[in-house]
């Protein structure tokens, strides 16, 4: 288990391992823009920012890479929600972003 935070709001859940960052997301009530692609790192629409504990998840895979090198505005925390699967190692602090960023 890990503590996830997420801001603004400073929101917290205990959250399992192998639980994907939308999913925890989802059941605390966040909404994210739609998932246009049902979770398979194509539409983009679940850009977050891991701003802490980003060894606590999963690495990026290479159609993640491809989707987040499409999205203005990525940067070196930059993750798909849909992608990035709790590992259980450490706490993870994740910013949701103001606007659609993925399209």
């Amino acid at each position: 288990m890990a503590t996830l935070t997420i801001v603004p709001g400073d929101k917290t859940a205990e959250v399992g391992e192998g639980t994907t960052l939308l999913a925890a997301l989802q059941d605390l009530g966040i909404k994210l823009a739609t998932s246009d692609c049902g979770g398979n790192a194509q539409c983009g629409t679940c850009h977050i920012f891991v701003q802490e504990g980003r060894k606590g998840v999963s690495k990026t895979t290479k159609a993640e890479n491809e989707k987040l090198d499409t999205i203005v505005g990525v940067g070196s925390k930059s993750r798909l929600a849909c992608q990035a699967k709790v590992l259980g190692t450490e706490n993870i602090k994740v910013e949701i972003l103001g606007f659609d960023s993925g399209r």
